[in-house]
């Protein structure tokens, strides 16, 4: 009985260090410098198979972690996480990035793309069949993408992503400042009117130069006649009448 468990334990030991030889068999890198698994890396990100290329990267990344192909692989792996949809890993490797190398040349590109990742992170399968409204999405995300393009901005005015970051500041609060107003609806359809008030002021006192400020004072203009606060409408009205005289006109006739 002895002689039996002895040899099974002699073929599993023997079956495992087997399958581990054709494992290391297969590993066609296994003797690759990092300049090959960077360029082997480079041609599947440029060939959109984003799974493949991350996982060069990782190779490069274990195996030569100092030299220029690993600060490189550090930043793009990032990309390629982002257009593999893994938003979590792609943030965690620009943060990465950008603690390791904070004086990079590259380094605006590793802010820049936190902002795309948090830009399109909303932006689920049922919104792009539905055409949802960006505003009624969960504003978080929108948030954080509006303070890593801001940080951007601020830090590298210079940067050729600059531009982008600023008109996609411009379109998030838009859309921000709208989520709001769709809030202030939903309070106001549920006659909570002090509330529906209080989202119209903080659109005004906060989203100035926003689309979004008009559907405000008329909130607040209707909020406070609901309430009988016929003082706070009046002015309410008054701005709207001074800025959007064509909305003034019309809330009569609503």
């Amino acid at each position: 009985m002895r002689n039996s468990i002895l040899a099974l334990i002699l073929f599993l030991l023997a079956a495992g260090g087997c399958s581990k030889f054709i494992t290391e068999e297969k590993d066609e890198t296994k003797d690759w410098s990092a300049k090959e698994l960077y360029t082997a890396a480079k041609r599947e990100l440029d060939e959109k198979s984003y799974e493949k290329a991350i996982n060069y990267y990782e190779i490069l990344e274990a195996r030569y972690p100092f030299g220029r192909y690993a600060q490189q692989a550090e930043l793009e792996i990032a990309y390629a996480y982002y257009k593999y949809n893994e938003p979590d890993s792609a943030i965690a490797a620009a943060d990465r990035f950008i603690k390791l190398h904070p004086r990079h040349e590259n380094v605006d590109y590793a802010y820049y793309l936190k902002g795309l990742v948090n830009f399109n992170r909303g932006e689920r399968l049922l919104d792009r069949v539905f055409k949802q409204d960006p505003s009624e999405r969960d504003t978080q995300t929108a948030r954080q993408a509006y303070n890593d393009f801001s940080t951007l901005v601020k830090q590298f005015p210079n940067s050729r992503y600059a531009k982008d970051a600023s008109q996609r500041m411009i379109f998030l609060r838009n859309n921000l400042a709208q989520h709001e107003i769709h809030v202030a609806d939903y309070y106001m359809r549920r006659k909570a009117y002090v509330a529906a008030a209080n989202r119209g002021k903080y659109v005004v006192e906060n989203y100035q130069g926003t689309p979004a400020v008009a559907d405000a004072l008329e909130v607040m203009y209707r909020a406070y006649t609901k309430l009988e606060m016929n003082d706070l409408a009046a002015d309410a009205r008054r701005v709207l009448q001074l800025n959007y005289p064509d909305r003034a006109g019309k809330l009569d006739s609503k």
